[in-house]
């Protein structure tokens, strides 16, 4: 129903986040890129927002998004919502943590591939 709203709002997260440090760089005059998660926050980021976007998509296809308030079907009735906040809870919180998860492994397994072409 709407398990996409929280990855969404890991990716808004996350491009806080890159802003922050981008700030927090330019005002100390240091660079943050030698930190290899760092440099690869953009990744994280389309990688949970094109997710995002996919199960919107999904949602909105079988009937679940409408174009009109409360947007979400299972705003109309008290009982679905909670089953809505619940798939928020389990699907999209587990979503999230994967795609960081996997992202994660991403960029270890680059930074290392590049240490060993480097050598």
């Amino acid at each position: 129903m709407a398990c996409f709203i929280v990855p969404a709002t890991g990716a808004i997260v996350t491009k806080a986040v890159e802003k922050t440090i981008q700030k927090s760089d330019k005002e100390q005059g240091v660079s943050s890129v030698g930190n290899v998660f760092v440099r690869r926050l953009p990744w994280l980021r389309n990688m949970l927002a094109g997710g995002s976007f996919l199960l919107a998509f999904e949602h909105v296809w079988h009937g679940e998004v409408q174009p009109f308030f409360p947007f979400l079907t299972a705003m109309s009735n008290p009982g679905d919502a909670s089953e809505m906040f619940a798939e928020m809870g389990t699907v999209g919180v587990g979503m999230l943590v994967l795609v960081t998860a996997a992202w994660a492994v991403m960029v270890k397994a680059t930074d290392r591939a590049k240490e060993r072409v480097s050598k």
